[in-house]
């Protein structure tokens, strides 16, 4: 998506229709627009939002108020006030405008918002505009998925929320979008609603045995997606129980006098997780010991036999390591003894080398011989590594179990107190701490039951899938029914594994991506981390261990910048490899306001040096002392367009404020000529 120009007509803060804001491509691909608070950069950045997916922003406050206010002011009584906003944008050699309207009608009893539609025209060669064939919707959302939108037109100041717990199954759910994951999953559903279907079929005109079979599958294959439903249904309660229990916990640290106990639980909880990881890593290791070197413990009694056996056979020398038959051959054939006597056939010296050829053992049996002695002498040693593993991994295990055992002791005692605290707030936050515990604790143990109950079903699902198939087909139907079920499962368990794969290349490439663009611009030592679940945190490797980094604000801005940065990648090579899934685009655009937030100058800096680099163009909204200094001088370069919101207003007493582009002064905030308050769009000049 390439997107030309923007137009707005009585939208927000923009008073009837504004000048077209064309926007720049190419080497210098940067539109710059500048604002102050409260002017419309906000407006404008969901403008595109609203027209393409008819979504806004958090910060983006009374949605459906979108119609100018002095638009309104001015109409005549029940007669509709037009609001629009158009985009034009270009898309695989095809021009695009994008425009959604809504109106407004103005009676006694107030303003009624009528909600806005979308109209999508298509250029043809010869230049006139048409409507799309297809709708609008369905071919935007094939160019860049609604799902994704977040992640290239997004609110600066707030771009540390995408890092949030609470949108890691908001971000999954995109990145399946992304990777055409969804088309797989519609297939497999739709395979498995075809081998339903042909089961039914089946046990039409199958036998009375295999209508048993299939009837106790489907039976079976029910209970199956009840218990699947609820597992999501648990996960969504656990997600919120989760941030029930965040809210909690900072009310009960803001209280006066719990806020100490407060934090060393914090601080209890933490460890006991570090314990618990330490205590899952030592009891993989023991696991892999066990399963890779385990075996030799039982191996001892015969690598014992076996070199009574090997010393035997060299003290009777019917053994010798180094002396075979090829190279006695080689004596006897060039007439030389290796200590330079000479073997003259019938000699004695000959014939005494003739007799080691009796003596020598085959060269390929010998040496054989000699490697598997070298690999039981190792075994040997492996046994004693072995146990030595086991006993540092087992005192791994127990010292962390008597870490968790004294972390708990000392939890449980904050817990007395803060339910027995004085103050009845304090304690009351603490029995509702109490409830949200019992509650995630219930629903893990029904998530641990419902898992069992599933595998158990599945695994009696493929018995009978196994009886199924023995049974006689020897009617024709019969048997084309059963070939038919068997390609649709085949088909369902491919297109599965493809799926399983898409996902952890996808997440494993990902996660490079992020980690690359975060060490570009962030100073610290810290590492992203991304989890099958797409939850992304940061973690500090100290001595070859990673625990967990407490980010701040700022830190999480540069996270977020850069997993839409590695988004962007992701989405640009997989577009290319994978048109018939994926989305239908490798050119995206990033409308961004405020990009720079609360950030120092030395990110502020790293910033803007790698913004213009993560997408192929750029439109960015900022204030004037977020663009002043560092910012300025490391986008100056990539500029193609510059625009200013000229804000008017109607207060008599107001700030008057300006920018100076170019060397020329432009206003930023002027006293206006009317009492309404309203935006202009002015396109700086620079004269080429």
């Amino acid at each position: 998506m390439k997107l030309i120009s923007l137009t707005l007509c009585n939208f927000r803060q923009f008073f009837g229709k504004s000048p077209e804001i064309k926007l720049a491509w190419g080497e210098q691909n940067i539109t710059v627009i500048h604002g102050n608070n409260g002017a419309g950069k906000t407006a404008l950045m969901n403008a595109f939002t609203w027209v393409l997916y008819g979504k806004f922003s958090t910060a983006f406050a009374a949605e459906e108020q979108l119609v100018n206010k002095r638009a309104l002011a001015e109409a005549e009584m029940g007669k509709a006030v037009g609001c629009w906003a158009e985009v034009v944008f270009e898309h695989d050699n095809k021009r695009y405008q994008a425009r959604r309207v809504c109106r407004a009608y103005k009676s006694e009893n107030g303003v009624e918002h009528i909600k806005g539609e979308l109209f999508l025209q298509v250029a043809k060669d010869d230049g006139r505009w048409m409507p799309t064939a297809q709708h609008p919707d369905d071919i935007i959302g094939r160019i860049l998925p609604v799902n994704l939108h977040q992640y290239f037109f997004f609110d600066g100041e707030r771009i540390e929320q995408i890092v949030r717990h609470d949108k890691k199954a908001e971000i999954a759910e995109a990145t399946k979008e992304l990777l055409g994951v969804e088309v797989l999953n519609r297939s497999i559903r739709h395979l498995g609603d075809a081998k339903k279907s042909l089961e039914t079929d089946l046990s039409m005109i199958g036998g009375y045995e295999i209508k048993k079979l299939l009837k106790e599958k489907q039976t079976l294959q029910k209970e199956v997606d009840q218990l699947s439903q609820r597992q999501v249904e648990i996960e969504k309660e656990l997600t919120n129980q989760g941030e029930l229990k965040k809210a909690v916990n900072g009310d009960l640290l803001e209280r006066s006098g719990a806020a100490e106990l407060q934090q060393l639980r914090d601080e209890l909880e933490k460890q006991r997780r570090l314990f618990h990881e330490e205590i899952d890593r030592a009891s993989s290791a023991l696991q892999r010991a066990i399963s890779g070197r385990g075996y030799a413990v039982f191996l001892s009694d015969a690598a014992a036999e076996f070199n009574s056996i090997f010393g035997t056979l060299r003290e009777k020398g019917e053994l010798l390591s180094g002396i075979g038959r090829p190279f006695l051959q080689e004596l006897l054939v060039q007439q030389r003894c290796i200590c330079g006597a000479e073997l003259t056939p019938g000699s004695v010296a000959s014939e005494n080398v003739s007799g080691w050829m009796d003596k020598a053992v085959v060269g390929d049996v010998e040496e054989t011989t000699i490697r598997i002695s070298d690999r039981v002498n190792e075994i040997d040693r492996q046994v004693a590594d072995f146990w030595e593993e086991l006993d540092s991994q087992q005192a791994n295990i127990h010292r962390g179990r008597t870490e968790i055992s004294r972390v708990e002791n000392q939890l449980d005692d904050i817990h007395s107190k803060l339910k027995n605290f004085p103050d009845g707030d304090v304690s009351r936050l603490q029995k509702r701490l109490d409830e949200i515990e019992a509650n995630l604790g219930d629903l893990h143990r029904e998530t641990g039951s419902n898992q069992q109950q599933i595998e158990s079903l599945n695994a009696r699902v493929a018995a009978l899938d196994k009886q199924i198939d023995k049974q006689q087909l020897n009617e024709q139907k019969q048997v084309l029914a059963q070939r038919r079920i068997a390609a649709t499962q085949d088909a369902i368990d491919r297109l599965t594994e493809v799926r399983s794969r898409l996902e952890k290349q996808f997440c494993s490439q990902l996660e490079k991506r992020v980690q690359d663009i975060f060490s570009q611009i962030s100073f610290t030592p810290y590492l992203p981390k991304l989890s099958d679940k797409y939850e992304l945190t940061l973690v500090e490797n100290t001595s070859g261990n990673e625990s967990l980094v407490p980010a701040s604000t700022g830190e999480n801005q540069i996270l977020s910048l850069s997993f839409i940065g590695g988004i962007i990648e992701g989405v640009r090579e997989w577009s290319q490899k994978n048109t018939l899934m994926g989305p239908d685009s490798s050119t995206f655009p990033i409308v961004m306001d405020s990009p720079f937030g609360s950030l120092d100058e030395i990110y502020r800096k790293q910033i803007a040096n790698k913004l213009p680099k993560l997408a192929n163009q750029l439109v960015v909204l900022v204030t004037k002392t977020q663009w002043r200094g560092e910012v300025a001088r490391e986008m100056e370069s990539s500029i193609g367009r510059e625009y200013v919101l000229e804000y008017n207003s109607p207060k008599a007493d107001c700030e008057e404020d300006a920018i100076e582009l170019g060397g020329t002064r432009y206003a930023l905030v002027k006293r206006s000529s009317d009492e309404f308050e309203y935006t202009k769009i002015v396109e700086v000049d620079y004269g080429f």
